[in-house]
């Protein structure tokens, strides 16, 4: 099958090349896939899809105009397809539901280790030859109470880190995790879960229910001291109510691998041009905010994994239909 695998970085092209090529012919493009870029598949049966590209109705329409009839995704969000535009076209949507979720709880671990013990700004105070350790004391994360929010494959990955740790482990989910339950984690409703918790991690996806599920209300409802850490989906989080709150001395630390318009950002390179984003640019002035430019995936397994699924689809669109658990519908993004 020829496919057209859009906005390719450097890091993933030999995975997708060395699963790709044996079955299919990949077409390695560096666009992102949207309405007006969409005429460089032409010729392809398929697209491939990152986690940014832009599949809304237009985009979708144009892809039926060239005879598209598949959409790979590389990643296991979906809220970037309009599905019903999709389902209208006959067009067939796969993903990657668990290339691995060790990678991106484990990010949201470092993250939070990172915004606890301060060594992000401790390295560069050594590499200044300051060794004061002023404005560097962190707490223990024994005992403290770890929010997760979502109990997916990451979140019940990163609830287990923190029973590692000696947390007291509260999570908020519509499907309670019955081995989480037997490990001694607490299901609680949200509002609960941010008024109990030392430390809220987000790990749901993003659907029309949960975006902007930590606004200004959730947020007022956090511990003044809590520690936020979002490697989800950036509109998770109401960003505006969030540099308020921050503003106002709370959340006492916020750890961000995505953000709400980080498709005009992520993946490139802009050290060289002015920022255009101010939203963004506020949010980076904060010293208690730690942000990383959505790389929780970015492991060689992870990428392994991604390549591996992803091929996996594209066998199942030859076939018919690609594995169940990976065959995205509408009904999931009510």
């Amino acid at each position: 099958m020829k496919v057209a695998v859009f906005s390719t970085k450097p890091f993933e092209r030999d995975p997708l090349a060395s699963a790709l090529a044996p079955r299919h012919e990949p077409r390695f493009l560096e666009p992102g896939l949207h309405a007006a870029t969409a005429p460089l598949a032409s010729g392809c049966s398929a697209v491939c899809a990152f986690v940014n590209d832009r599949l809304d109705a237009p985009c979708l329409d144009a892809l039926a105009a060239l005879n598209i009839r598949h959409v790979a995704l590389r990643s296991a969000g979906f809220n970037n397809v309009d599905l019903p535009a999709a389902q209208r076209h006959g067009i067939t949507v796969a993903r990657v539901p668990a290339y691995s979720p060790h990678a991106v709880a484990e990010h949201a671990a470092a993250l939070l280790l990172t915004l606890n013990r301060k060594t992000h700004r401790a390295f560069n105070r050594v590499r200044e030859q300051n060794f004061a350790l002023d404005g560097l004391v962190g707490f223990d994360l024994h005992a403290k109470s770890a929010g997760v929010v979502g109990t997916g494959k990451i979140g019940a990955r990163f609830a287990r880190i923190m029973l590692g740790f000696g947390c007291r482990v509260l999570a908020s989910d519509p499907a309670p995790d019955p081995e989480l339950l037997r490990l001694g984690v607490e299901y609680l409703p949200l509002r609960d879960l941010l008024a109990a918790s030392d430390i809220v991690s987000l790990h749901c996806p993003l659907t029309p229910a949960t975006r902007h599920l930590i606004d200004a209300k959730a947020l007022a409802a956090m511990k003044p001291s809590a520690v936020l850490i979002n490697t989800g989906r950036g509109a998770l989080v109401d960003t505006r109510a969030l540099i308020a709150a921050l503003k106002q001395g709370r959340p006492a630390a916020v750890g961000l691998d995505v953000y709400e318009e980080e498709a005009d950002l992520f993946f490139r390179d802009l050290s060289g041009e002015i920022l255009q984003d101010d939203v963004f640019a506020r949010l980076m002035t904060f010293p208690n905010v730690l942000i990383t430019a959505h790389q929780g995936f970015l492991t060689r397994e992870a990428l392994a994994n991604i390549a591996a699924t992803t091929a996996d689809n594209l066998d199942g669109f030859e076939r018919g239909s690609p594995p169940e658990p990976n065959l995205v519908t509408p009904s999931l993004f009510a």
